[in-house]
């Protein structure tokens, strides 16, 4: 491809983030397209390394109306740690600022590895599950983690005394997206689980990704299912976003 690009490019590039029609200049893709590059690769290694604004994010999620949130640590000291010991950060530090007691749902807010997609979307995305939950179930005070893994969750709803912990976790970005979160819910939590019992929404990044009432409601839906089956993970599926085709408008291949 050289020259103007074929404005059928354009159209394409609306409907998704990939890097596709780049074009050509000689031998090499043309210079704002590799600084384009280099500018998303920068972004998404910034939304890793960048520290959890702990302090600000606790203020909006006390302003959702479920309680003060308790602050925990993962067992890894330092970012750095973090990322070569996946294992420190599956386990907490110190759980003595939990408020214990027999809730529902537990909603843990965890930096992962996207702070930065936290601080976008943490707040907006918790005030659209306690919205969804709190007229059926009981939730727990909130939990904010740093340095934290997804099974770390598993130990903070034991602390917690919750049946169902939901994970708002961020995600590893890519280089489309920085910003990203995802859920992870395990119904019957314990320390040990494997990520088989667990189910995950992700992609959660509006306006671009998926919003934070649709998720919400996901989120619902999976909770009733699990109470239901006794079991979260792979034994409970979520079919709230499966297309519905009439049978006017099947197809048949030959």
């Amino acid at each position: 491809m050289s020259g103007i690009e074929p404005s059928f490019w354009d159209e394409l590039r609306r409907s998704t983030q990939a890097r596709i029609g780049l074009g050509r200049a000689g031998d090499s893709l043309p210079t704002h397209r590799v600084l384009e590059f280099r500018s998303a690769h920068a972004a998404a290694r910034d939304a890793v390394h960048m520290p959890l604004e702990v302090d600000a994010l606790a203020v909006q999620v006390e302003e959702v109306g479920i309680g003060v949130p308790a602050v925990v640590t993962s067992q890894a000291s330092s970012r750095a740690e973090y990322l070569r010991r996946p294992d420190l950060g599956r386990v907490p530090q110190d759980l003595s600022s939990i408020t214990t007691g027999e809730f529902d749902v537990g909603l843990v807010l965890a930096d992962g590895l996207s702070p930065r997609a936290l601080m976008d979307h943490g707040a907006g995305l918790l005030d659209a599950l306690v919205s969804e939950l709190s007229e059926l179930y009981s939730i727990a005070p909130p939990v904010i983690a740093t340095e934290a893994r997804v099974a770390l969750g598993d130990h903070l709803a034991q602390a917690m005394g919750v049946r169902t912990v939901v994970v708002i976790i961020g995600e590893r970005p890519g280089l489309s997206v920085a910003d990203s979160l995802g859920i992870y819910l395990t119904h019957l939590p314990a320390p040990g689980m494997s990520d088989a019992a667990r189910n995950c929404i992700s992609n959660i990044h509006p306006p671009d990704g998926l919003g934070y009432a649709r998720s919400a409601h996901i989120v619902a839906r999976l909770i009733a299912g699990a109470r239901a089956l006794g079991a979260s993970g792979v034994a409970l599926k979520d079919t709230s976003r499966a297309v519905e085709v009439d049978a006017s408008d099947a197809v048949t291949l030959e």
